[in-house]
């Protein structure tokens, strides 16, 4: 099960995937150039989902599909610092898709 993890620091924003930078997934769509963000609803925390999303699903597709509600329901409710499994982000992917979660 894959960790992520997201904190403020002095240097910026600084987003892992189990302890190495998660790639921004601008290959797929480029949202913004300033980077990560979250905590509100803009091109930077959409970013952010986009790249969750990729790392997690391995699929552009359902990951750019998924992108406006994830960045809505999650990213911009992180906090300074946050972290998620992959067992978090399927939960809340199966909440917003309105699926049972067991």
């Amino acid at each position: 099960m894959k960790s992520y993890v997201g904190d403020r620091t002095i240097d910026g924003v600084k987003v892992t995937v189990d302890g190495a930078p998660l790639d921004p997934g601008v290959d797929v769509a480029e949202f913004t150039k300033n980077g990560f963000e979250w905590s509100y609803e803009g091109p930077e925390p959409r970013q952010l989902a986009l790249a969750l999303l990729l790392d997690h699903l391995g699929d552009k597709d359902r990951a750019k599909a998924s992108v406006e509600p994830f960045m809505a329901a999650v990213v911009a409710n992180f906090g300074n610092e946050w972290e998620m499994t992959s067992a978090d982000i399927d939960q809340a992917l199966a909440a917003l898709s309105g699926k049972a979660v067991a």
